[in-house]
């Protein structure tokens, strides 16, 4: 059988494809769900990966939770109350805290369904690009139960509480057009196009200075739950440690070197 999770490395962007085509990419499987965390937290520790782009083998990007393993009460869905409580922390939860904690910047190419705990995965990641063929349902009603992997926590964060509470309350699919005016995702693109486009983002956010990339994505993740004044306090924090870069000092130095841009505080950030 083939890996359930292959990683590409080109330069300093890994390319992760969820590589379960004949189930869908279900992602309740603790084969997929291991590996899937292992290289969210390689690529933090790895300071020469810049970004992350993930997407789905075959036709869908992925159908969620495995329908076949609920209705035989199997794998993490087996057991009791006890054991499926245990069963979703320890499993598909660590997707939610591996993908979010991620330090680099994390593209979803969408390049078709992505249902319940799969529409939760791209919206764990960063950013989202849709392929025209990309549908999108927040669809855990639809079988009776609740979002178990953070998706009530990260869906209203994507579109807003009135959307997000017609996607989870009705569980109805949401097409690309609509996700893209939703702010669902940022870009649509022909299926042919999608991975082109993730990796050329995704090289895009790589051509700047890692360490101040990483640094800016954890300041707009503490920004979700801090005030105003703390986010300022660990901005300066921050701020201070980027001044003293290499990475700093050779850019501020390139653009003084720039014809017309060494007049006074032209360079000012």
């Amino acid at each position: 059988m083939s890996d359930p999770v292959l990683v590409d490395r080109q330069d300093g962007v890994l390319l992760v494809t969820l590589n379960r085509p004949e189930t869908r990419n279900a992602i309740s499987g603790g084969d997929v769900i291991d590996p899937l965390a292992a290289v969210m937290a390689q690529a933090s520790e790895d300071r020469s990966v810049s970004a992350l782009v993930m997407t789905g083998a075959g036709t869908a990007f992925s159908s969620g939770g495995n329908v076949k393993d609920m209705a035989a009460k199997a794998g993490m869905f087996g057991g009791g109350p006890a054991d499926l409580r245990h069963g979703y922390r320890h499993g598909i939860q660590r997707i939610a805290r591996a993908v979010y904690r991620c330090e680099v910047p994390t593209i979803a190419a969408v390049n078709g369904p992505a249902i319940g705990a799969g529409c939760d995965l791209a919206l764990m990641c960063d950013i989202r690009l849709a392929s025209t063929t990309a549908v999108f349902a927040e669809s855990f009603v639809k079988v009776g139960i609740v979002p178990g992997d953070g998706g009530a926590w990260l869906l209203p964060r994507a579109v807003g509480l009135s959307r997000a509470c017609e996607m989870a309350f009705t569980g109805d699919p949401v097409n690309a057009e609509t996700a893209l005016a939703w702010g669902l995702v940022s870009q649509v693109v022909e299926p042919d196009s999608l991975l082109d486009a993730a990796l050329d983002l995704a090289r895009r956010i790589s051509a700047n200075p890692p360490d101040a990339v990483r640094m800016t994505k954890q300041l707009i993740r503490e920004g979700q739950h801090q005030t105003l004044d703390s986010a300022l306090e660990l901005s300066a924090a921050m701020q201070s440690i980027a001044h003293h870069t290499d990475d700093h000092h050779e850019a501020v130095a390139a653009m003084l070197a720039r014809p017309g841009d060494g007049r006074p505080g032209s360079a000012s950030t």
